[in-house]
């Protein structure tokens, strides 16, 4: 059967929920301004992450690939047939492409995305390669709760995996984090699966020029926020008057990104206005780096057991197995 259905949260564009309007005015309004970093994500903004996992510093995507091809047999015997797939931050699908190939005819795909435009044209390319698969694709922000498609019953269905790649979980803090799982804990049946791609503690030089890489793209990803939000909320940043600044902060174990104003200046959003002091920052992401023991622990805590992880050669990033309690 080939069933590609969309599914929304809400009918009304995605770059039209005011929630973001309301978040960046909140956020500016912070004696640390801050915006969240699920906003990075416009069209263009998917595009330019596209590019970060291609540039020579950026070890993440490549290193988890590789990993990924070395395991995907392994983990594929674990989980067994016609497994449903829901991916959390979809993308462009690169990955999922590789697990669908390894797993033994999946029963469904869901694929959840904050971008409408990249999300289904994944989906339909996807849909081309795996014909006999139904996907639904979900536009949703998967950083709260979210309800997801009934799918029919046949009575063949096998385990329900929730893919996570990349070491997004990273850009949630320890509680955010936490939360997150026991969401993921409460749709999942004993014995589905929790399949978590998790970036390393490693050399903060290492990081550094992962985050701010040679030709400037991470610079343009994190400088597009302030495009987007001009475009979107009628804002006037002067992009030029801000700064990509990107450092290691091993008190919390993560990369921090922030934008830095260049100069004393007052930027206008609607009726709202908002002064930055040469030097401020808004902090616009961050990136925490973890142990192995730290992944199991955490999962311990949500209702999961840790039965298996897989890491590179250089121990740079790891892929954790994680079966509901």
């Amino acid at each position: 059967m080939i069933l590609l259905k969309s599914q929304s949260q809400t009918s009304v564009p995605f770059e039209q929920y005011p929630t973001f309007m309301l978040d960046v005015i909140e956020g500016l309004a912070k004696s640390q301004k801050e915006i969240p970093c699920k906003y990075f994500y416009d069209e263009r903004g998917s595009m330019l992450f596209t590019e970060i996992c291609q540039t020579a510093e950026y070890y993440i995507t490549r290193t988890e690939l590789q990993l990924l091809e070395q395991i995907l047999p392994e983990v594929s015997a674990r989980i067994g047939g016609n497994a449903t797939v829901v991916e959390y931050g979809s993308g462009e699908g690169r990955k999922i492409r590789d697990l669908l190939r390894a797993l033994q005819e999946p029963r469904a795909y869901i694929p959840v995305d904050i971008s409408a435009e990249i999300l289904f044209d994944s989906s339909r390319r996807l849909k081309r390669e795996f014909p006999g698969l139904a996907i639904h694709p979900l536009v949703a922000d998967y950083t709260a709760p979210i309800a997801l498609p009934e799918l029919p019953s046949d009575g063949q269905s096998g385990r329900q995996v929730v893919f996570f790649p990349g070491s997004t979980i990273s850009n949630f803090n320890p509680a955010e984090a936490n939360r997150f799982l026991r969401n993921i804990r409460g749709f999942l049946r004993p014995g589905d699966v929790f399949l978590l791609g998790v970036d390393l503690i490693k050399s903060p030089n290492r990081l550094h020029q992962a985050y701010n890489d040679y030709d400037g793209v991470t610079a343009d990803f994190n400088l597009n926020l302030l495009r987007r939000i001009n475009r979107e909320l009628g804002a006037n940043f002067k992009l030029h008057q801000f700064e990509h600044y990107a450092f290691f902060n091993p008190r919390y174990s993560r990369i921090e990104m922030h934008l830095l104003s260049l100069t004393d200046q007052v930027v206008t959003i609607g009726q709202h206005q908002f002064s930055f002091r040469e030097g401020e920052t808004i902090h616009t992401e961050n990136s925490y780096k973890y142990s192995v023991d730290g992944v199991v622990r955490l999962g311990h805590e949500c209702g999961f057991r840790h039965e298996q992880v897989w890491t590179d050669t250089e121990k740079l990033f790891s892929v954790h197995y994680l079966s509901a309690k």
